[in-house]
């Protein structure tokens, strides 16, 4: 396992994070019965990997909080708190109550088993929701802070609804943020410039999430996507092949598979410090984290794939 600085926090983090969200969320998407889950958990630690993210609204703070027993200390722990109310998953303008919030994170302390929690993420904010973010839920992060209950400020992107990283880019002109967390992958690059670059500026630390999701785990899917994309003109179709668009990065022999690469590329961007992966099968999860720790494409390759999907920003590839 490799392992980098977090940005301004200076933690020690793996360049692989287990996410306990996403389609699988460990496994309790399919049938992963608890004590599987977290299996799941204490394997991806055993493998070296010290990240672990989740989130109240996955469903999995408690087994963290099981698997994490006794390892406390070998662990960096993410989670995050919606700003909308439970249950609704609107885009709209009424946000959690500044003591809901509060007690949300309460909740998170006591389902993970932990006095502190290291970064505390306000969850898929949307661009239209930023500004009352600030003016309720900021103070009460900071004050969480002054109290020893968070260590670090951190904030997602709601990526599906928003893949132009429109919220992003209003809160990267502020300076609460410590760690981020932001799509990214192969086919919506546009983090690159709209995010990536001013995160290394300031020495924030970056978390990627969306580097594996539908589009790039499932040949129909991706078939589906380019086709969309060529049809909207911003991809070439001279560029790929339309049936198998990333087959070149496997027939070249640069890459195991189009996850593989998918991975690989995320981790290796400039700026990435944590590439998040999620999965509730152990031997699933060890072929991850070897690409996410594999060599960096050919320079070939990522040109290529910046010519194909450079001027892509309306999908995020879920």
């Amino acid at each position: 396992m490799d392992y980098v600085t977090l940005g301004r926090t200076n933690l020690k983090v793996s360049v692989a994070g287990l996410g306990c969200g996403g389609h699988s969320r460990l496994g309790q998407s399919y049938g992963n019965t608890e004590a599987q889950s977290v299996a799941v958990v204490s394997a991806a630690i055993d493998m070296g990997v010290n990240f672990i993210d989740t989130a109240a609204a996955y469903g999995t703070e408690e087994i963290v909080g099981k698997a994490i027993r006794g390892k406390r200390d070998q662990v960096v722990l993410s989670t995050k708190i919606p700003v909308v109310p439970s249950g609704d998953n609107s885009l709209g303008d009424t946000l959690v109550a500044p003591s809901d919030f509060k007690r949300g994170v309460e909740a998170s302390l006591k389902r993970l088993g932990t006095e502190a929690i290291d970064i505390l993420h306000l969850h898929g904010v949307a661009p239209n929701q930023y500004a009352q973010c600030v003016q309720d839920h900021v103070p009460v992060l900071q004050e969480l802070r002054a109290e020893g209950k968070i260590r670090f400020l951190g904030l997602t992107e709601r990526f599906i609804v928003d893949p132009q990283h429109a919220m992003m880019m209003q809160a990267l002109k502020d300076d609460y943020w410590d760690v981020i967390m932001a799509g990214f992958n192969m086919i919506n690059q546009s983090a690159r410039q709209r995010v990536l670059a001013a995160t290394r500026d300031k020495n924030i630390g970056t978390l990627i999430m969306f580097a594996v999701r539908r589009a790039l785990g499932n040949k129909d899917e991706l078939r589906a996507v380019v086709r969309q994309l060529v049809a909207e003109g911003v991809v070439d179709a001279s560029l790929l092949d339309l049936e198998d668009p990333l087959d070149f990065l496997v027939n070249s022999g640069d890459a195991r598979s189009v996850i593989d690469a998918a991975y690989r590329y995320c981790r290796h961007e400039p700026g990435a410090h944590v590439t998040l992966t999620g999965t509730g099968r152990i031997p699933h999860l060890t072929e991850n984290i070897a690409s996410i720790c594999g060599a960096q494409l050919s320079s070939t390759h990522i040109d290529r794939l910046t010519e194909i999907f450079g001027n892509v920003d309306s999908v995020s590839g879920n």
